[in-house]
């Protein structure tokens, strides 16, 4: 009998293979930015089961498998799909499927596509078959990938793919029935999760047993990547708005505490939209220092700095939950926040002050040599007025989203 995941008995599945960490090292955007990642959290021990098993969640090591075409033709389109994971085109740019500019060509693209996508669905694989309550995928997160071509550094649309594996899932009803599943998608990117909202956006009023709710909190502005319909201040009260498909834009330097004042607004979309299923897509290119330089979120053991958000969701709403990674660009910070992430999900968050592990990229972290990403001095543009709005606005929706879901 295989063992499941009970919320008395935290479970976390790690999805990562060496294969997985050359291959997405090649990742022109983010060059080396995985074998940063993993080999800190593996000098942190945070992998190890053997460190005081008596406080810490037990985690297994869960190996990728590759994507099928057929899995991916779940979304992608199959001449795009044809096209990048033939390996004779790894060094031909095309604008006819975007691979090019900020999604140039590069040796292991086609390998690349199936291995990353196939990570972040063996992590579902453990969330829905119940063998976890929470499941990491940091290799995962490229939320901008379009069905016909690649955009935003993005090649594979992974978190649509994971979507719709959930949706799959059976979830047992009384009287022995079952039902669908029900998914929230939470992104926190700094960029608006354009693909991934487009996927699912539907503003018919006419809808049976809703099974998905997208809430991006990003940074908005004009001439922004990347640009969308529905990525500014949501108007509830146009005909086109879906409460499903929802925008929570925040002005510059938003910091933990803009977080701790918005965040019980995430609680109420999720509280009135009752998931069964959580994916929360951990983009951290609006830490302070990363080279984007819009939000001077921070991880320095504060109200809502990133790892408290992450908390408030791993260990308080008892849901089961995939984290992925995303945006940053600020490597070393990169790893220092996810890091912080995994140590969350295990029930022992890391001190900031824990210093760098003596390894291989250990320069690299300098000149701190230390786990804390503290915000800088940038000005929080995001003011009470504002504020008070967004909350006044969701608000309403949140009305809205309880209505279809008691329909």
């Amino acid at each position: 009998m295989s063992e499941t995941a009970t919320s008395s008995e935290p479970r976390i599945a790690y999805v990562v293979s060496q294969e997985l960490v050359k291959i997405s090292s090649l990742l022109p955007s983010n060059k080396n930015r995985s074998f940063l990642v993993h080999s800190l959290i593996n000098k942190l021990n945070l992998l190890s089961n053997s460190t005081s098993p008596q406080e810490l969640h037990k985690i297994n090591i869960i190996s990728p498998r590759r994507a099928t075409k057929d899995e991916l033709c779940l979304y992608h389109d199959e001449e795009y799909l044809d096209f990048v994971l033939d390996e004779s085109h790894c060094q031909s740019a095309t604008s006819d499927f975007g691979i090019e500019d900020d999604c140039p060509p590069f040796s292991g693209l086609h390998n690349y596509i199936p291995l990353v996508a196939g990570a972040t669905i063996a992590a579902v694989d453990q969330l829905v078959k119940n063998l976890a309550n929470v499941a990491i995928c940091w290799d995962g997160g490229r939320h901008h990938a379009q069905k016909t071509h690649a955009s935003g550094f993005c090649y594979v649309a992974d978190c649509i793919l994971a979507i719709l594996a959930f949706k799959k899932a059976p979830i047992p009803a009384p009287m022995g029935a079952q039902r669908k599943s029900r998914i929230m998608y939470l992104d926190l990117d700094l960029h608006f999760s354009d693909a991934v909202t487009q996927c699912f956006y539907n503003a018919s009023q006419s809808r049976s047993m809703p099974q998905v709710l997208t809430l991006s909190v990003h940074y908005d502005s004009p001439g922004f990547f990347p640009p969308s319909l529905y990525s500014g201040f949501p108007d509830p009260k146009s005909e086109n708005f879906d409460p499903l498909s929802l925008s929570l834009p925040l002005q510059r330097g938003a910091s933990a505490s803009t977080y701790t004042r918005i965040w019980h607004i995430i609680e109420d979309v999720q509280g009135a939209f009752d998931p069964d299923f959580v994916i929360v897509q951990c983009g951290v290119d609006g830490l302070a220092g990363d080279p984007c330089g819009m939000f001077n979120w921070s991880i320095d053991n504060r109200e809502g700095d990133m790892a408290w958000c992450i908390d408030q969701v791993v260990n308080k709403w008892n849901r089961r939950t995939l984290l992925l990674g995303g945006g940053g660009y600020n490597s070393p910070n990169a790893a220092r926040a996810w890091a912080h992430l995994t140590s969350v999900t295990r029930g022992r968050r890391i001190p900031e002050d824990t210093p760098v592990p003596d390894h291989s990229a250990f320069p690299l972290y300098s000149p701190s040599f230390t786990l804390d990403i503290p915000k800088g001095n940038m000005i929080d543009e995001n003011t009470n007025d504002y504020l008070k709005t967004l909350t006044d606005t969701y608000s309403g929706i949140v009305k809205q989203i309880q209505e279809i879901m008691s329909a």
